[in-house]
Protein backbone atom coordinates (compact mmCIF):
# COMPACT_ATOMS: atom_id res chain seq x y z
CA UNK A 1 0.00 0.00 0.00
CA UNK A 2 1.55 3.46 -0.76
CA UNK A 3 1.33 6.20 2.28
CA UNK A 4 1.11 9.50 1.18
CA UNK A 5 1.98 12.54 3.46
CA UNK A 6 0.81 15.91 1.70
CA UNK A 7 1.24 19.05 2.32
CA UNK A 8 -1.85 20.84 1.64
CA UNK A 9 -0.39 24.29 1.94
CA UNK A 10 2.60 23.72 -0.50
CA UNK A 11 2.77 26.15 -3.09
CA UNK A 12 0.49 28.29 -1.51
CA UNK A 13 -2.27 26.00 -2.10
CA UNK A 14 -1.52 23.60 -5.10
CA UNK A 15 -0.54 20.70 -3.09
CA UNK A 16 -4.17 20.48 -1.60
CA UNK A 17 -5.39 21.05 -5.61
CA UNK A 18 -2.70 18.42 -6.83
CA UNK A 19 -3.77 15.97 -4.00
CA UNK A 20 -7.50 16.01 -4.95
CA UNK A 21 -6.87 15.61 -8.51
CA UNK A 22 -4.39 12.19 -7.64
CA UNK A 23 -6.98 11.25 -5.28
CA UNK A 24 -9.86 11.05 -7.40
CA UNK A 25 -7.18 8.52 -10.23
CA UNK A 26 -6.28 6.44 -7.55
CA UNK A 27 -10.13 6.38 -6.37
CA UNK A 28 -10.96 5.40 -10.10
CA UNK A 29 -8.13 2.97 -10.41
CA UNK A 30 -9.35 1.45 -6.87
CA UNK A 31 -5.58 1.63 -6.11
CA UNK A 32 -4.78 1.40 -2.49
CA UNK A 33 -3.81 4.30 -0.07
CA UNK A 34 -3.37 6.13 2.88
CA UNK A 35 -2.95 9.98 3.52
CA UNK A 36 -1.79 11.88 5.92
CA UNK A 37 -2.12 15.73 5.60
CA UNK A 38 0.14 17.83 7.09
CA UNK A 39 -0.87 21.21 9.20
CA UNK A 40 2.04 22.99 10.01
CA UNK A 41 6.20 23.21 10.46
CA UNK A 42 7.07 19.53 11.49
CA UNK A 43 4.28 17.39 10.51
CA UNK A 44 5.71 15.94 7.63
CA UNK A 45 9.08 14.43 10.18
CA UNK A 46 6.76 13.10 12.73
CA UNK A 47 3.84 11.28 10.27
CA UNK A 48 7.37 9.73 8.66
CA UNK A 49 8.58 8.54 11.59
CA UNK A 50 5.87 7.02 12.73
CA UNK A 51 4.96 5.17 9.19
CA UNK A 52 8.81 4.09 9.64
CA UNK A 53 10.11 3.48 13.09
CA UNK A 54 9.86 0.16 14.11
CA UNK A 55 8.79 -1.51 11.14
CA UNK A 56 10.05 -4.32 9.25
CA UNK A 57 8.22 -4.71 6.45
CA UNK A 58 8.90 -2.66 3.34
CA UNK A 59 6.84 0.87 3.04
CA UNK A 60 6.15 3.04 0.21
CA UNK A 61 6.24 6.92 0.57
CA UNK A 62 5.40 9.58 -1.69
CA UNK A 63 5.82 12.96 -0.77
CA UNK A 64 3.26 15.62 -2.26
CA UNK A 65 4.81 18.95 -1.25
CA UNK A 66 7.55 21.15 -1.61
CA UNK A 67 11.70 20.82 -1.29
CA UNK A 68 11.05 21.47 2.08
CA UNK A 69 8.15 19.48 2.81
CA UNK A 70 10.67 16.36 0.99
CA UNK A 71 13.13 17.72 3.79
CA UNK A 72 11.31 16.81 6.86
CA UNK A 73 10.22 13.20 5.62
CA UNK A 74 13.49 12.32 4.69
CA UNK A 75 14.79 13.55 8.06
CA UNK A 76 11.95 11.63 10.28
CA UNK A 77 12.62 8.02 8.00
CA UNK A 78 14.07 5.47 9.62
CA UNK A 79 16.06 3.34 7.50
CA UNK A 80 15.92 0.28 9.24
CA UNK A 81 13.46 -1.40 6.80
CA UNK A 82 13.50 -1.60 3.41
CA UNK A 83 11.83 2.14 1.96
CA UNK A 84 11.17 3.50 -1.36
CA UNK A 85 10.63 6.93 -1.28
CA UNK A 86 8.19 9.06 -3.95
CA UNK A 87 8.07 13.09 -4.60
CA UNK A 88 5.11 15.11 -6.44
CA UNK A 89 6.82 18.54 -6.71
CA UNK A 90 4.28 20.78 -5.32
CA UNK A 91 6.52 24.19 -4.04
CA UNK A 92 8.30 26.91 -5.11
CA UNK A 93 11.55 25.80 -5.66
CA UNK A 94 10.97 21.96 -6.92
CA UNK A 95 15.01 21.86 -7.14
CA UNK A 96 15.07 18.40 -6.34
CA UNK A 97 12.11 17.73 -9.36
CA UNK A 98 14.52 19.58 -11.46
CA UNK A 99 17.49 17.10 -10.54
CA UNK A 100 15.82 14.00 -10.89
CA UNK A 101 14.05 15.22 -14.53
CA UNK A 102 10.78 14.37 -13.00
CA UNK A 103 7.42 14.94 -15.64
CA UNK A 104 5.95 18.58 -15.21
CA UNK A 105 2.42 16.72 -15.08
CA UNK A 106 1.59 15.33 -11.88
CA UNK A 107 -0.47 12.40 -12.91
CA UNK A 108 2.17 11.66 -15.13
CA UNK A 109 4.52 11.81 -12.99
CA UNK A 110 2.31 10.15 -10.27
CA UNK A 111 1.92 6.95 -12.52
CA UNK A 112 5.63 6.64 -13.02
CA UNK A 113 6.39 6.59 -8.98
CA UNK A 114 2.67 3.62 -8.81
CA UNK A 115 4.34 1.19 -11.45
CA UNK A 116 7.90 2.25 -11.49
CA UNK A 117 10.09 0.52 -14.08
CA UNK A 118 13.38 1.28 -12.21
CA UNK A 119 14.23 2.77 -8.70
CA UNK A 120 17.34 5.39 -8.35
CA UNK A 121 19.50 5.24 -5.61
CA UNK A 122 20.84 8.92 -4.23
CA UNK A 123 22.70 10.55 -1.39
CA UNK A 124 21.66 12.49 0.94
CA UNK A 125 23.37 15.07 3.50
CA UNK A 126 23.65 15.40 6.90
CA UNK A 127 23.66 19.02 8.38
CA UNK A 128 25.08 19.80 12.35
CA UNK A 129 25.11 22.76 13.83
CA UNK A 130 24.48 24.24 17.34
CA UNK A 131 26.62 25.89 20.01
CA UNK A 132 25.53 24.38 22.83
CA UNK A 133 23.65 21.30 21.58
CA UNK A 134 24.25 19.98 18.22
CA UNK A 135 21.28 19.72 16.33
CA UNK A 136 21.58 17.38 13.18
CA UNK A 137 19.03 17.77 10.02
CA UNK A 138 19.22 15.50 6.66
CA UNK A 139 19.32 17.11 3.19
CA UNK A 140 18.99 16.20 -0.06
CA UNK A 141 19.40 19.05 -2.51
CA UNK A 142 21.39 21.45 -0.70
CA UNK A 143 22.69 23.20 2.63
CA UNK A 144 24.51 26.50 3.20
CA UNK A 145 25.64 29.42 5.18
CA UNK A 146 25.05 33.08 4.32
CA UNK A 147 23.13 34.94 1.75
CA UNK A 148 21.47 31.73 0.10
CA UNK A 149 20.02 30.92 3.62
CA UNK A 150 19.20 34.24 4.13
CA UNK A 151 17.42 34.35 0.68
CA UNK A 152 15.62 31.63 1.82
CA UNK A 153 14.46 32.54 5.26
CA UNK A 154 13.12 35.13 3.37
CA UNK A 155 10.82 33.47 0.90
CA UNK A 156 9.60 31.35 3.96
CA UNK A 157 8.23 34.16 6.02
CA UNK A 158 6.74 36.47 3.42
CA UNK A 159 3.61 36.80 2.42
CA UNK A 160 4.60 38.19 -1.10
CA UNK A 161 6.61 35.14 -1.67
CA UNK A 162 3.07 33.09 -0.92
CA UNK A 163 1.12 35.32 -3.39
CA UNK A 164 4.14 34.91 -5.92
CA UNK A 165 4.01 31.17 -5.45
CA UNK A 166 0.00 31.01 -5.60
CA UNK A 167 0.69 32.82 -9.10
CA UNK A 168 2.81 30.08 -10.17
CA UNK A 169 6.00 32.71 -10.17
CA UNK A 170 7.37 30.94 -7.25
CA UNK A 171 11.06 31.40 -8.88
CA UNK A 172 10.51 34.90 -9.18
CA UNK A 173 10.33 35.32 -5.44
CA UNK A 174 13.42 33.77 -4.90
CA UNK A 175 14.96 36.82 -7.13
CA UNK A 176 12.79 39.69 -5.33
CA UNK A 177 14.10 38.27 -2.20
CA UNK A 178 17.28 37.95 -3.61
CA UNK A 179 17.72 41.49 -4.97
CA UNK A 180 16.50 42.86 -1.41
CA UNK A 181 19.14 40.37 0.68
CA UNK A 182 21.35 41.94 -1.40
CA UNK A 183 21.66 45.02 -0.01
CA UNK A 184 21.43 43.39 3.47
CA UNK A 185 23.90 40.87 3.62
CA UNK A 186 27.59 40.79 5.19
CA UNK A 187 30.54 39.28 4.64
CA UNK A 188 32.19 37.59 7.24
CA UNK A 189 35.97 35.87 7.56
CA UNK A 190 36.34 32.34 8.14
CA UNK A 191 37.01 28.79 6.81
CA UNK A 192 36.91 25.35 5.36
CA UNK A 193 38.01 22.27 6.15
CA UNK A 194 37.49 19.59 3.80
CA UNK A 195 37.56 15.92 4.77
CA UNK A 196 38.99 16.89 8.01
CA UNK A 197 42.36 17.40 6.33
CA UNK A 198 42.15 20.42 3.73
CA UNK A 199 41.59 23.88 5.43
CA UNK A 200 41.02 26.90 2.72
CA UNK A 201 40.32 30.35 5.09
CA UNK A 202 38.85 33.21 3.34
CA UNK A 203 38.19 37.00 4.26
CA UNK A 204 35.07 37.80 3.04
CA UNK A 205 32.80 35.08 2.69
CA UNK A 206 29.39 35.57 0.86
CA UNK A 207 27.84 32.60 1.42
CA UNK A 208 29.11 28.83 0.84
CA UNK A 209 26.57 25.72 -0.45
CA UNK A 210 26.84 22.07 0.12
CA UNK A 211 25.14 20.63 -2.76
CA UNK A 212 23.97 17.16 -3.20
CA UNK A 213 22.28 18.36 -6.40
CA UNK A 214 23.29 20.77 -8.68
CA UNK A 215 20.68 23.91 -8.03
CA UNK A 216 19.09 25.49 -5.04
CA UNK A 217 16.36 28.31 -4.72
CA UNK A 218 14.68 27.31 -7.91
CA UNK A 219 16.82 26.96 -10.25
CA UNK A 220 20.50 28.37 -9.65
CA UNK A 221 22.91 26.51 -10.75
CA UNK A 222 25.58 26.89 -8.09
CA UNK A 223 27.12 23.43 -8.14
CA UNK A 224 26.86 21.99 -11.65
CA UNK A 225 29.27 19.08 -11.37
CA UNK A 226 27.13 17.54 -8.49
CA UNK A 227 26.02 14.02 -8.70
CA UNK A 228 23.10 13.28 -6.60
CA UNK A 229 24.79 9.67 -6.21
CA UNK A 230 28.18 9.78 -6.27
CA UNK A 231 29.01 9.52 -2.60
CA UNK A 232 30.41 13.16 -2.72
CA UNK A 233 28.98 16.73 -1.93
CA UNK A 234 30.08 19.46 -4.79
CA UNK A 235 31.02 22.90 -2.35
CA UNK A 236 30.34 26.42 -4.05
CA UNK A 237 32.24 29.09 -1.97
CA UNK A 238 31.34 32.88 -3.07
CA UNK A 239 33.90 34.99 -1.06
CA UNK A 240 34.66 38.54 -2.45
CA UNK A 241 35.96 42.40 -0.50
CA UNK A 242 33.12 43.77 -3.54
CA UNK A 243 29.93 42.77 -2.47
CA UNK A 244 28.92 43.61 -6.19
CA UNK A 245 30.53 40.30 -7.13
CA UNK A 246 27.63 38.66 -6.28
CA UNK A 247 25.43 40.21 -9.27
CA UNK A 248 27.59 38.25 -12.13
CA UNK A 249 27.62 35.05 -9.95
CA UNK A 250 23.97 35.45 -9.64
CA UNK A 251 23.24 36.01 -12.99
CA UNK A 252 25.44 33.19 -14.03
CA UNK A 253 23.78 30.71 -11.98
CA UNK A 254 20.22 31.88 -12.81
CA UNK A 255 20.59 31.81 -16.65
CA UNK A 256 23.10 28.06 -15.78
CA UNK A 257 26.48 29.50 -17.64
CA UNK A 258 28.59 27.66 -16.82
CA UNK A 259 32.56 29.28 -16.42
CA UNK A 260 34.89 30.64 -13.89
CA UNK A 261 33.75 33.44 -11.96
CA UNK A 262 35.57 35.91 -9.73
CA UNK A 263 35.27 35.20 -6.01
CA UNK A 264 33.67 31.80 -6.39
CA UNK A 265 35.31 28.42 -5.58
CA UNK A 266 34.42 25.08 -5.71
CA UNK A 267 35.36 22.02 -4.13
CA UNK A 268 34.13 18.03 -3.79
CA UNK A 269 34.36 16.37 -0.52
CA UNK A 270 32.49 13.83 1.80
CA UNK A 271 32.58 15.90 4.89
CA UNK A 272 33.36 19.69 5.55
CA UNK A 273 33.61 21.75 8.57
CA UNK A 274 32.56 25.71 8.48
CA UNK A 275 33.76 28.40 10.54
CA UNK A 276 32.82 31.99 9.81
CA UNK A 277 33.52 34.43 12.95
CA UNK A 278 29.95 36.36 12.38
CA UNK A 279 26.99 34.47 12.79
CA UNK A 280 25.20 34.05 9.67
CA UNK A 281 22.09 32.25 8.56
CA UNK A 282 21.91 28.18 7.83
CA UNK A 283 19.47 26.53 5.92
CA UNK A 284 19.21 23.14 4.91
CA UNK A 285 16.80 22.42 1.44
CA UNK A 286 15.42 25.69 1.99
CA UNK A 287 14.53 25.47 5.69
CA UNK A 288 15.57 27.65 8.32
CA UNK A 289 18.57 26.62 10.76
CA UNK A 290 18.92 29.78 12.61
CA UNK A 291 22.39 31.92 12.79
CA UNK A 292 25.24 30.02 13.57
CA UNK A 293 29.72 30.12 13.07
CA UNK A 294 30.26 26.56 13.19
CA UNK A 295 28.53 24.07 11.25
CA UNK A 296 29.02 20.46 9.45
CA UNK A 297 28.11 18.54 6.98
CA UNK A 298 28.65 15.15 5.50
CA UNK A 299 27.08 13.14 2.80
CA UNK A 300 25.98 9.69 2.81
CA UNK A 301 26.32 7.74 0.30
CA UNK A 302 23.15 5.75 -2.19
CA UNK A 303 20.93 5.18 0.55
CA UNK A 304 17.38 6.80 -0.72
CA UNK A 305 15.81 4.62 -2.82
CA UNK A 306 13.79 6.78 -4.70
CA UNK A 307 10.61 5.72 -7.08
CA UNK A 308 10.93 7.48 -10.53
Amino acid sequence: MYNFIVNPNAGSGRGMKLWKAMARYMDNHNIEYEAFLTEGIGDARLIARKLTDGVREPRYIITVGGDGTMNEVLDGVSFHAPLSLGYIPAGTGNDLARSLRMPRSVLKCLKKQLTPRHFTMIDYGVLSYGEHELSHRRFLVSAGIGYDASVCQDVLSCGCGRRLSRMGLGRLSYIIFGIRQFFRCKSSKGYIVLDGVKKVEFNNILFISCHIQPSEGGGFLFAPGADGSDGKMNICVVSHAAKARLIPVLLSALTRRKGKQKGVRSFECREIAIHTEAALPVHADGENCGLQTDIQAGCIARKVRMMV
